[in-house]
């Protein structure tokens, strides 16, 4: 597998700002690189416990320790508000963001109206899915629907509030918003359509997340649930605001539905903090794709990763090292 070469001290002053050697495109076998070794541990954030961020981020870290040799960890937060935060701030070294909160964040918009934050980008991984999420028993059917309803919508520092809040703006509902994490969120809907009149459960939930999401898809063996078709709405979205938003559908064989539901999608990125080492940039780009079979293993998502459209992150810069990995696969 491709490794590090680890270099020693006047190894590294001779080399300078050694570009990569004996690369090979993605996917082709794996050889041998002279790319230097991270000089010292890095911080990726990922998101919800039982998410596709978390999962993902996990087997990622996982396997570019393995690579470099070098320990990456991994620190669960909210999702892609936190994330872009603790890269602005440098607290966390690379992290997982959708487009729309990275694009608010890069033009001080929405949840960033402070000011501006900055980093840079290493690839487009997968997009995700607007799952509304309702028990096979629930009266909701259609958005409007939902209005006047108890509807958890993301923790406050999550890319899921952000893209839930527009949603029912667009859609013109109001309903009594919970902000739980999304195993807490999961419980709280099962405890209401098992005991409706007992305080503390939920109607519905809003998440935007891979496909499958394990606790999502785990309700249909206790709950049974639907997703609430939002097409319309997911259109109009689409249309009238840039930040990557794509109009598309959830297919049935993913969560045993009965057809496919009309949803809003949104890329994700990884992405890095400013000043992060070519080292870490390079080797963490390289790791995703040339371990890519092994990163399925932590969850499906990860076969979505596609060079030609890795590179989209725009207005997000690639970080130089990524800028110089996708040109000498050329990409």
């Amino acid at each position: 597998m491709d490794r590090p070469r680890l270099l020693n001290r006047r190894s590294v002053l001779g080399l300078g700002a050694a570009t990569a050697a004996a690369l090979v495109t993605p996917g082709c076998s794996r050889g041998r690189s002279d790319e230097p070794a991270p000089a010292s541990p890095a911080r990726l954030a990922t998101g919800n416990a039982g998410g596709v961020y978390q999962k993902y981020g996990d087997g990622l870290a996982k396997l570019v320790t393995e690579v470099t040799g070098v320990s990456m960890t991994t620190v669960p937060t909210a999702g892609s508000i936190q994330n872009l935060r603790m890269l602005h701030s440098g607290t966390a070294d690379l992290g997982f963001s959708l487009s729309d909160s990275a694009l608010d964040a890069w033009e001080g918009e929405g949840a960033f109206t402070s000011g501006v934050l900055r980093f840079t980008a290493l690839a487009r991984t997968y997009d995700n899915y607007v799952h509304i999420v309702v028990p096979t028993a629930s009266d909701v059917f259609k958005i409007e629907q939902l209005a006047g309803k108890e509807v958890n919508i993301g923790p406050d520092n999550s890319g899921t509030r952000v893209i839930a809040e527009r949603i029912l703006t667009a859609a013109n509902v109001k309903v009594r918003a919970r902000k739980f994490d999304l195993e807490t969120a999961v419980a709280r809907l099962i405890l209401r359509a098992k005991e409706p009149t007992k305080p503390g459960g939920i109607d519905a939930l809003i998440w935007s997340g891979g496909l499958p999401t394990d606790p999502i898809k785990d309700l249909q063996s206790t709950i049974g649930f639907r997703l609430v078709d939002i097409g319309k709405i997911a259109e109009q979205i689409a249309l009238r605001r840039f930040g990557g938003y794509i109009l598309s559908s959830i297919p049935p064989s993913i969560y045993q539905l009965s057809s496919s539901v009309p949803t809003l999608a949104v890329p994700n990125y990884l992405l890095a903090r400013r000043g992060l080492s070519d080292s870490w940039a390079w080797w963490t780009l390289n790791t995703l794709f040339r371990r890519q079979a092994d990163l399925m293993q932590f969850h499906p998502e990860a076969g979505s990763l596609d060079a030609r459209s890795a590179i989209a992150t725009m207005p997000i810069p690639l970080h130089p090292a990524a800028e110089r990995w996708y040109r000498n696969n050329h990409i």
